[in-house]
């Protein structure tokens, strides 16, 4: 692929919620120093990448989404320099780091929102978008008033505490406050937001994942503008940092990659999705009609339609990138029994792109219910700390006192812990872990692997190749289903499979992986 990064091919991305990771200094809350002491950890299991959410300088009303300052670690994660050592201490281990990017809004306690907010015109009055009237509340998006002496309403690109960073329109309605994406004073912001990106590169980081990284240029339905901006940032990475990586949440690949340039997009939960139709997804009653859900018994064949189609889209361009889950989704846990999940770890780990595993999703951490914090709300139960030992006190995650902790951990007796599955050679733990080393020793498995489908049966069977020779098959379904494929030499078995007079059988819930 042109201009890709040779690292990504290889690449199995483990997602860190830094609050929720490890806690180094007992005040109850995870730190950098705690992510260091894990890296063994996330290197053993086969993770050779992390993307860790926003540590900045921020107020935390949305958990580090509001940014107030991009140049400095909120103190409660530690220093720079603990950054930095971070940085040092997961390449020493051949791993790269990923930051969250967060370029459509800030805090509105930025300093450059602060500067913005005066009546008197200065170099930021331009850098979030404004109305030139007090009283104007135009249609379309969500404004405040009354919150700044200038005569102004400003733009939410998201809570209430996240005004919209300004990088224009698109289509102009008015032209007494609205400014073109193309205009001189707007140009200052995606600067600043790439020198935001150079700081933390010329630092060690390895790239970013991008928040929300449609939502630049306002008034862009076909989202040409903003994918203008972010070839002009992926040209400033090609000439500068060849082996940074900008991987967007944006879950629509052929813009993302194609026109905008990621080298990798997200496969969100969104309806009609492939992770969707995979993991998610239920009727109007609430039964499961997921692909993986062994009592569901349905085709693949709406799951990877329109990925088949994005993937083919983006060839030689970029990666589609699918996640097992993240801190805005409910765990895959309350959607999927363990083997159920175990057959989802197959797929997710064979698939083309670069896989993402939210921390804890790969010892099966459960949604746990708690109290909406920092702006989570029902998404708070998905950020839960991680469970390391079952023995020691909050499973490990940090000495506090119960009371103290950022949110509490899965406090049943039977909680999933590292340390307990590491040393079950069944666990969920030990099924992901020889996955990835297989991931790792098969070229054919990695990213740019190519993918077509072989078999697709009514019944739930699927088998898909990658690269020249390498297959994998499936028997989702809590029954014994026939295959007409012709089992090669196994790499990997998971359930049962006979073969006998041209015909082969599949146990119920099985995956293998095989060459010929």
């Amino acid at each position: 692929m042109q201009n890709m990064p040779k690292w990504l091919n290889d690449a199995i991305f483990y997602q860190v919620y830094p609050q929720s990771f490890c806690d180094s200094n007992g005040d109850g809350v995870g730190d950098f120093n705690g992510l260091i002491s894990k890296l063994d950890y996330i290197k053993q299991t086969g993770f050779n990448a992390l993307w860790i959410n926003p540590c900045f300088v921020s107020p935390f009303k949305d958990a580090g989404y509001d940014v107030q300052d991009y140049f400095k670690i909120a103190p409660r994660y530690g220093t720079n320099e603990d950054a930095y050592r971070l940085f040092d201490e997961a390449h020493k281990r051949g791993i790269h780091v990923l930051l969250d990017l967060v370029p459509g809004h800030t805090s509105d306690k930025c300093r450059w929102f602060k500067q913005s907010a005066k009546p008197e015109r200065n170099r930021y009055s331009d850098r979030y978008i404004w109305t030139n009237s007090g009283w104007a509340r135009p249609e379309g998006y969500n404004w405040v008033t009354g919150n700044a002496d200038r005569d102004g309403t400003y733009m939410l690109n998201f809570f209430l505490n996240q005004p919209a960073l300004n990088y224009g329109f698109n289509n102009i309605t008015d032209q007494s406050w609205q400014i073109s994406y193309k205009d001189k004073r707007v140009k200052p912001t995606l600067n600043a937001m790439m020198r935001v990106m150079r700081f933390w590169l010329d630092h060690g980081a390895d790239g970013f994942r991008v928040d929300m990284a449609d939502s630049l240029v306002k008034n862009d339905p076909e989202k040409t503008a903003t994918a203008s901006l972010w070839r002009k940032v992926r040209k400033m990475l090609n000439a500068h940092y060849p082996e940074a990586v900008l991987v967007s949440e944006w879950c629509n690949a052929p813009v993302a990659i194609n026109k905008a340039g990621f080298h990798c997009d997200f496969l969100l939960h969104h309806n009609d999705k492939l992770t969707d139709y995979a993991f998610y997804r239920h009727d109007e009653t609430g039964v499961s009609t997921a692909y993986f859900c062994k009592i569901a018994h349905v085709s693949a064949y709406n799951m990877l339609r329109r990925y088949s189609e994005e993937l083919q889209s983006t060839k030689n361009n970029g990666y589609i990138c699918v996640i097992s889950g993240n801190h805005d989704v409910i765990r895959l846990s309350s959607f999927l029994d363990e083997s159920e999940r175990k057959l989802a770890f197959v797929f997710l780990l064979t698939l083309p792109g670069a896989p993402f595993i939210y921390y804890g999703d790969e010892i099966g951490m459960r949604y746990i219910p708690q109290r909406s914090k920092e702006g989570g709300f029902h998404r708070t139960g998905s950020r839960t700390p991680m469970q390391w030992n079952r023995e020691e006190p909050n499973c490990g995650f940090s000495t506090a006192p119960a009371s103290k902790l950022y949110l509490d951990v899965d406090r049943d007796p039977d909680s999933p812990c590292v340390e307990q599955q590491m040393k079950d050679g069944a666990s969920l733990w030990s099924l992901v872990h020889s996955l990835t080393v297989l991931r790792h020793a098969h070229a054919d498995l990695q990213a740019d692997g190519e993918f077509s489908v072989v078999e697709c049966s009514d019944g739930g069977v699927l088998c898909y190749r990658r690269g020249e020779h390498t297959f994998v098959l499936f028997n989702p379904t809590d029954t014994e289903q026939v295959s007409t494929v012709c089992i090669g030499k196994k790499l990997f078995e998971l359930g049962g499979v006979a073969e006998k007079n041209g015909v082969t059988t599949l146990a119920p819930q099985t995956a293998v992986i095989f060459e010929k």
